[in-house]
């Protein structure tokens, strides 16, 4: 049994704690040397006054040491931590427990209290709540990065601000969601979330960039970090994750991006005008100086020939692309077979694959295919494939086509034996205005837009354009896949057969309007040598003038001339032949929508394009029902 007077020595020297008695009513009954050390009291200062004197004037205001007395009488213990009161009145956060004390009857005969000063573990842990609380507020504050955290397994546990403003959710909306909900289905169906995921558990990081998805469903480029995070026994758990847009940025390179392709687009441009150009100045002079009779005529006729159809494709090509942009590319849709659209593409290609001195082998399934679509606008898909095979092929390289059904559908495949495709260009040779190496053959070296037509028509038919290539030196495969036609009956075949019948020319009285004297004069000749009679006016007072005296049955006219221009010129016409049935043609180099339309509200019937193809003029001028057509 240990000694009474040894357990008076403990309580009275321990240092650390302060332990005293208190009366029933809590009058302060012993003092040990803990409570001096702690309290700043002597035991002949503070025994026999009440313990409340070490309590704050809000807790003695609200009777608190009288509510610390009651619950520990009630239920014999009493445990508290809060701010106490030294006798310099400086505070201390104490840690407090208080115990009734009764004899054998159950008399209370007061209470022991016992006091730790947790000042310092206090001042620690506001330190870390300090810290913590302004790293929190630093990141809620960030309003340019989503950040965030998730738990191991991909969970989102917090977001701050700039996670809102970025991606679109609130906090109650996302929290406990998976991170997977922003990326794009693509992305999905690769399992780009977890291979992330992966990687930061693997290596402690993952940072990557690319598209990824708002609440709205919009897309925004990213740059995202994830890191891993480890408790100090080096278990996972969880993962920081930090957001950066950068539509802005990605923005700004594609801006810089496009306006290097025009750039290299518009020198392209330049050289491939001058390259038909040359030949037909030279081709002009030849002929000036040389008899009527010369056969030196009929070759230079002929290159000027080819050179003005190389002229008319280039524009044709910028045309067809400012089309399609603008959705407004018509495509004409009937049942045809697959192999007049390889040969017509052939035969459409065949300059630029003899002057490589390239071998063509043609291999077309034994049966016809049958697809539904434009024949001019197919072939124009296979011979940019044809002439883009020919120009990146060294010359006397082998060029190769075969046409089958595959999987149900028209598969026509291009292969040559040239330069090939670098892995990182597959793609993008079939965007605008992009080349891969410069082409080994410049005859028609092309805009860098044949491959982008190609596929866009392609797509408008329903069908698709890809390329495979094994790398340089190694050639490459276009491939074009269009759906299978539905079978017809052999009544409507002989109807479209019928339809297709030309009707015979007739001759009519037709007025030509352009202040362009050349355009006007070759205009002019090609009609009269159709059978035609004609009369030419070089201003729209002049055509005034004419009309009213010639009373033509067709009027080709320009719309941009100075004074009076096409439209009001259309306007005066229609004014001045009211009860004629007169057909006014614009022949112009506007053809945009707009343009189209303001010739339509100007009383044009037709709207031409320059150059306009001879066969295409004489489809306007024998169109005997007189059909306005834009």
């Amino acid at each position: 049994m240990i000694d009474p007077h040894l357990y008076q020595l403990m309580i009275e020297q321990t240092r650390d704690y302060a332990v005293f008695f208190l009366d029933p009513d809590g009058r302060i009954m012993s003092w040990n040397l803990g409570a001096q050390r702690i309290k700043g009291y002597a035991a002949e200062e503070i025994i026999g006054r009440h313990f409340s004197v070490f309590y704050t004037r809000e807790s003695v205001d609200s009777a608190w040491p009288q509510h610390e007395l009651k619950i520990a009488a009630a239920e014999g213990r009493f445990e508290d931590e809060g701010w106490r009161v030294r006798k310099d009145g400086s505070r201390f956060w104490a840690n407090v427990i208080i115990t009734a004390l009764r004899d054998e009857n159950g008399r209370l005969l007061g209470f022991s209290k016992m006091t730790r000063d947790l000042s310092d573990r206090r001042m620690h842990e506001e330190a870390l709540r300090q810290s913590e609380e302004r790293f929190r507020l630093l990141i809620e504050g960030v309003t340019d990065y989503a950040i965030y955290m998730l738990d191991p397994e991909g969970g989102i546990t917090s977001w701050n601000t700039g996670a809102q403003r970025i991606k679109g959710y609130s906090r109650e909306e996302i929290i406990g969601s998976h991170v997977s909900r922003f990326y794009t289905p693509e992305d999905l169906e690769a399992g780009r979330p977890w291979e992330e995921i992966a990687t930061a558990r693997r290596t402690g990081r993952a940072e990557v960039e690319g598209w990824r998805v708002k609440k709205t469903g919009e897309r925004f480029w990213a740059r995202t970090v994830i890191s891993s995070l480890h408790d100090s026994d080096g278990h996972l758990r969880g993962f920081a994750k930090v957001t950066q847009d950068l539509s802005e940025r990605r923005h700004v390179q594609d801006l810089e991006k496009a306006a290097q392709n025009v750039n290299e687009f518009i020198a392209t441009l330049a050289h491939e005008l001058r390259n038909p150009l040359a030949p037909i100045r030279n081709a002009v002079h030849i002929m000036s100086q040389v008899p009527a009779g010369d056969p030196a005529q009929k070759a230079m006729r002929d290159t000027i020939d080819r050179q003005s159809a190389q002229l008319s494709r280039i524009v044709e090509d910028m045309i067809d692309i400012a089309r399609i942009t603008r959705g407004a590319l018509a495509i004409e849709r009937r049942r045809l077979d697959i192999a007049d659209v390889v040969r017509h593409a052939v035969e459409t290609s065949t300059p630029v694959i003899q002057a490589g001195g390239h071998s063509l082998e043609i291999d077309l399934a034994a049966e016809p295919t049958f697809v539904t679509g434009d024949l001019q606008r197919l072939a124009q898909v296979l011979s940019n494939i044809l002439n883009n095979a020919a120009r990146y092929t060294p010359a006397g390289g082998s060029i190769a086509v075969r046409a089958r059904v595959e999987d149900g559908q028209a598969v026509v495949r291009v292969r040559d034996s040239g330069r090939g495709i670098e892995p990182e260009m597959i793609d993008r040779i079939f965007d605008m205005f992009v080349q891969g190496r410069a082409p080994l053959q410049r005859v028609g070296g092309g805009l860098g837009i044949g491959l982008a037509l190609a596929r866009r028509i392609a797509e408008l038919h329903g069908g698709t354009v890809e390329a495979q290539s094994e790398g340089p030196g190694r050639g490459s495969e276009f491939t074009l896949r269009l759906s299978l036609a539905k079978p017809e009956t052999v009544a409507e075949e002989a109807t479209q057969r019928l339809a297709k019948k030309d009707h015979p020319p007739v001759a009519r009285r037709i007025l030509v309007v352009d202040d362009n004297a050349d355009a006007a004069a070759m205009l002019d000749m090609l009609l009269r040598s159709l059978g035609h009679e004609t009369r030419v006016a070089h201003d729209g007072s002049a055509a005034l003038k004419v009309a009213q005296e010639f009373r033509p049955d067709i009027v080709l006219l320009d719309i941009g001339m100075p004074g009076l221009d096409g439209y009001e010129v259309a306007r005066r016409l229609r004014g001045l032949m009211p009860n004629r049935r007169l057909r006014i043609v614009a022949v112009t180099g506007w053809g945009q929508d707009a343009d189209r339309q303001r010739s339509r509200e100007a009383g044009f019937d037709l709207h031409l394009v320059k150059p306009v193809g001879a066969s295409e003029l004489a489809q306007a001028l024998n169109d005997r029902n007189g059909a306005t057509l834009h």
